[in-house]
């Protein structure tokens, strides 16, 4: 899949494939994981059950759950080319719980649903930091990294490291030389 890099090809729709298997913990039904991504993949109303089975570990589904835009931006490009640099680049994907969502009939079908896909550590990073979401990770396909590749190539600029340099400390600038508020005893009674 190759595209030329304008204004209107800053995205490209993955397929976000979801595995799930029975848990072994006792407070969780499934566990949930991303298979893999689809470049290209067409729009889906719900989700399809592409596979099935088991093996040592026990049995498996997988489902077709989302098909999401991956959107790219000049201003990420330096998180994208350290992805590219990696040993294996990667595709991140964000799941969210469906606790707060609820379906046609009121209820989620399932535990999670993938929210977000992005091919910037950094931005992938911020979600996990926030604790709320679940950040997953598969290898980039081909056709995403060649994609990404060339929007680099147009679009990365190297901006140098800038050293600040350090300002000479005054005291009289920094109010060191203000005398202390007074203690309030608003709340407590004062020593007696």
């Amino acid at each position: 899949m190759t595209a030329n890099i304008n204004a209107s090809l800053l995205s490209m729709p993955l397929g976000v494939v979801l595995e799930r298997r029975p848990s072994n913990n006792q407070w969780v039904e499934y566990d949930w994981s991303v298979d893999a991504v689809l470049p290209g993949a067409s729009e889906i109303d719900d989700w399809v059950k592409l596979a099935s089975g088991s093996d040592e570990k026990g049995d498996w589904v997988k489902f077709h759950a989302a098909t999401l835009p991956l959107e790219i931006f000049r201003k990420e490009t330096e998180g994208y080319k350290f992805n590219l640099t990696l040993e294996q680049p990667s595709v991140f994907i964000v799941l969210r719980s469906s606790d707060d969502e609820e379906g046609d009939e009121g209820e989620c079908k399932y535990e999670v649903f993938p929210f977000l896909v992005t091919v910037c550590p950094y931005e992938a990073q911020d979600y996990l930091d926030s604790g709320e979401e679940v950040v997953d990770n598969v290898p980039m396909p081909l056709p995403v990294m060649a994609w990404l590749d060339e929007y680099i190539g147009h679009h990365h600029v190297e901006e140098p490291f800038k050293k600040r340099k350090r300002k000479d400390f005054d005291p009289r600038k920094e109010g060191y030389d203000k005398p202390l508020p007074p203690i309030s005893y608003k709340y407590d009674k004062p020593p007696s």
